[in-house]
């Protein structure tokens, strides 16, 4: 059977191979369970016992790797795929350990759930190699033709490059060599890239695909993530599309604030002898200030001082020069380099999101500078100012340190337009494995 006729099938082989996983981790983890920690619970449980904790387990290992994206085959590289389902696991064996110490009333061995987890990551290990290589067989990259207009390809172009295997762009084309030319070569391909095409001829190019059956991608403007979340509205035989473009409702701001407030709260107590050690480290090292402090633009643009731990000698922008970060700059101290690797750095943030400056999850606050320059260019800029700015948020996650502006822009607004607290949750979990991740924290170049 070719690729196209199992394509059908995509979603179920998925489905199959993270049963797979799932039940040979289930049932590790109950033998685990009966030979160490049944015994030790209040009242032990008997047959149906362990299916209930098999169970608790699977719903655990489920939503985390859900979250992570641990789950997406073929769609993410092996080594982003392994690095989400090892998180997952760990976030799963922590809460089925505290499960445990909750079952007991007194905590219990953590040798035999360490133990666990090491068998665990080698079946992990092994099950991402095995299954990534089989879906890529079966199912081999997709043949693509990209089409552009007055604007350069090239940025999209080397980012498609960097996931040949999924997609191998084989011919770029000018659209300007008209619609039948186009049209004609489109047949040829499994899938039309669609990148910067002014609307009404790209809306022909979509209509065409979709007669055709071929796939489209498509670079979003402004305009098309805001009618993305729109809501349906039928009062009539005639379909509306109603953007309220309100920002957040009062219960959501409530909520949101609510949930700021708990999570720096406990965010500073947790992570507080860390800091206290972050410090000591900058302090020693020159005898400089432990703090950064910076303004920055938030909501309605309203301007606040930002505190980091200071990752630069002092003085880094004497004469008040903005100088973007750049890959081995030589501005940024050893301890500096260790804490942004990790994000360190950010932890005194949560000081400013328990005083109402920032959240835990929104759009990065800019620099005053950088606001005022990237509006200049790109009026649409200062919609990301219509919430706060977050510690964390859509940007931070699928974007990177030098990701462009405009990039920037369409993915805060794809989270402002589709925010809710469930996106909430998953952006901080998610968090977690952004951290591990190098290109997140990529430098500026130094031509930029």
């Amino acid at each position: 059977m070719e690729s196209k006729g199992l394509e059908q099938y995509k979603r179920l082989i998925r489905f199959a191979f993270n049963i797979i996983l799932l039940i040979c981790l289930m049932g590790i983890f109950i033998h685990v369970w009966d030979m160490n920690y049944n015994d030790e619970i209040v009242f032990p449980f008997y047959y149906k016992g362990y299916l209930m904790m098999g169970a608790f387990y699977a719903f655990f290992f489920v939503i985390f790797s859900y979250i992570l994206g641990g789950m997406k085959i073929g769609y993410l590289k092996s080594s982003s795929l392994l690095l989400s389902q090892t998180i997952a696991l760990f976030a799963t064996n922590v809460s089925i350990y505290l499960e445990t110490v909750l079952l007991s009333a007194r905590f219990v061995k953590v040798v035999p759930m360490i133990e666990l987890t090491m068998v665990d990551i080698f079946i992990i290990v092994l099950w991402t190699f095995v299954v990534n290589r089989i879906f890529r067989k079966l199912f081999p990259p997709h043949s693509i033709i990209l089409l552009y207009e007055e604007y350069d390809p090239t940025p999209l172009l080397k980012k498609v490059n960097s996931r040949r295997d999924r997609y191998i762009i084989k011919k770029s084309m000018n659209v300007e060599e008209g619609w039948e030319k186009v049209t004609e070569e489109i047949m040829n391909y499994d899938a039309v890239f669609l990148c910067d095409i002014h609307s009404p001829l790209r809306n022909r190019y979509v209509k065409f695909c979709y007669s055709k059956g071929i796939r489209s991608y498509i670079t979003p403007k402004i305009s098309d993530i805001i009618i993305r979340s729109s809501e349906n509205i039928h009062l009539f035989d005639t379909p509306l599309l109603l953007s309220r473009n309100q920002g957040f409702s009062f219960e959501e701001k409530f909520v949101k604030r609510l949930m700021d407030i708990i999570i720096a709260s406990l965010a500073l107590i947790i992570t507080s002898p860390i800091m206290l050690i972050i410090a000591a480290a900058i302090k020693l090292y020159d005898g400089g200030p432990v703090f950064f402090r910076q303004d920055r633009c938030t909501i309605n643009g309203k301007v606040f001082s930002i505190h980091k731990f200071r990752s630069m000698i002092e003085n880094a922008e004497k004469e008040g020069e903005v100088i973007p970060t750049t890959e081995d700059d030589q501005r940024i101290t050893p301890v500096g380099k260790f804490i942004r690797k990790t994000r360190l750095d950010e932890l005194p943030q949560f000081i400013d999101i328990l005083k109402g400056d920032m959240s835990v999850v929104g759009p990065r606050p800019e620099r005053v500078e950088h606001v005022r320059q990237y509006t200049a260019e790109i009026p649409e800029f200062e919609y990301r100012l219509k919430v706060k700015g977050g510690l964390t948020g859509y940007a931070q996650i699928y974007g990177k340190y030098n990701t462009s502006a405009y990039d920037k822009l369409k993915l805060d607004l794809m989270y402002i337009q589709n925010y809710s607290i469930l996106l909430d949750l998953k952006l901080i979990i998610m968090t977690g494995k952004i951290v591990f991740m190098k290109e997140s924290t990529e430098g500026f170049e130094e031509k930029k």
